[in-house]
């Protein structure tokens, strides 16, 4: 069984829910006849361009038109299927990349913009830690805006406090490990522990709608119809890791996730030679963000409900995204990052998972044995 999400629709808005397909297919050929008979035929750069982008279109539209409904309904259902066909047509790209060797992935993001294509210095934020105001004035730059929005946006995927400060103490420390091999992670104490810390957190709130008609005012019409690019309802995560096995492994693997999610920017964007504030990096942000949204709801429901036995689309096309980006790293990272890992941080990550895996034996295994050898005796 595959989730199934229900959502009423306000009758008011009933138009929007209406298909368009037709309207839909017309828009499409319409918008392709004009661009082929009037774009310069001579430029092939810019034919290539235009062709790609049309692909995109074409795919984002019948992704429209014919995938399924995700779990979310707002703004608009057709909304998060044109968000499904963008992680399939990222993923596409991933699997192009992943075949080509790193010298031609770096001159592909040449394509993209003339400017990349050559090596950049890494800026490491741990040069000058002493605590005054002029260091942490220059420690703030738009990167701590990015920081701040990403833990925001985090909040609104996990949807749960305690694993929001697990998993921001994890990047920190993964931070730190990783420090030999990515300048940038190479902060101040102050940096990792003060400036990074932004983990806020939504509880489950109830919402009333009312439809448009219903509201006579032109500002009340006006704010109902800004409410359409809000959540329909919200439901916070109760991921209980310690009921069973099935829970922990799920929350270990979640994480695992988001980890990556995190990590994998940093390292795509130093092996493909792309600056922080590319606006390539800041897309692949923003649309990590979207599919993150309905594939975690999608993910938690696999998790939590027992008669769901087959994760969601969206879930799926984000796990493997994840991976294909992995994959690239290892790929592309061979004979960069040549200093070893310090002892100290082989140790540690050591005895994170020698008490991950200690603990799960005397959880699920051990204790319930127990348990039920004491019951045994009491009887």
């Amino acid at each position: 069984m595959s989730p199934v999400f229900h959502e009423s629709i306000d009758p008011t808005l009933e138009f929007f829910y209406h298909p368009r397909t037709l309207t839909c297919l017309v828009v499409l050929l319409a918008g392709f006849l004009y661009v082929a008979l009037y774009i310069d035929p001579s430029d092939d750069i810019l034919n290539t361009k235009f062709g790609l982008a049309a692909i995109c279109s074409a795919f984002a539209i019948i992704g429209m038109v014919l995938f399924r409904d995700g779990p979310f309904i707002r703004p608009h259902p057709a909304f998060w299927r044109v968000v499904l066909a963008a992680n399939v047509l990222y993923e596409m790209c991933l699997v192009f990349l992943l075949f080509q060797s790193k010298h031609t992935g770096r001159s592909f993001m040449a394509f993209f913009d003339s400017d990349l294509g050559q090596e950049l210095p890494e800026r490491s934020y741990g040069d000058q830690c002493a605590l005054t105001v002029e260091n942490v004035r220059s420690g703030i730059d738009i990167f701590v805006l990015a920081h701040s929005l990403g833990w925001f946006g985090k909040t609104l995927i996990i949807r749960n406090q305690t694993m929001c400060w697990i998993l921001s103490v994890t990047f920190e420390l993964l931070e730190y490990s990783l420090a030999h091999q990515l300048p940038n992670f190479n902060e101040c104490w102050w940096d990792h522990w003060i400036l990074g810390r932004w983990c806020e957190y939504f509880k489950m709130k109830t919402y009333t709608w009312h439809g448009i008609r219903e509201i006579p005012s032109l500002t009340g019409k006006l704010s109902r119809a800004g409410l359409q690019f809000t959540p329909h309802s919200w439901t916070t995560y109760e991921w209980a890791p310690t009921e069973r096995f099935k829970n922990f492994a799920g929350i270990v693997m979640f994480a695992v996730l988001i980890m990556l999610a995190e990590l994998n920017v940093f390292y795509l964007k130093s092996l493909l030679w792309v600056p922080p504030e590319h606006p390539l990096v800041i897309a692949r942000l923003a649309l990590l963000f979207l599919f993150a949204l309905p594939g975690a709801r999608e993910y938690y429901e696999y998790y939590s409900n027992p008669r769901c036995k087959r994760m969601g689309a969206h879930c799926w096309m984000l796990i493997v995204t994840l991976l294909s980006e992995l994959l690239i790293i290892v790929k592309f990272g061979r004979g960069e990052f040549t200093e070893p890992f310090p002892t100290y941080v082989i140790v540690f990550w050591a005895c994170v998972a020698a008490v991950l895996v200690g603990f799960s034996v005397w959880r699920f295994a051990l204790k319930p044995r127990l348990a039920s050898k004491s019951h045994a005796k009491t009887e």
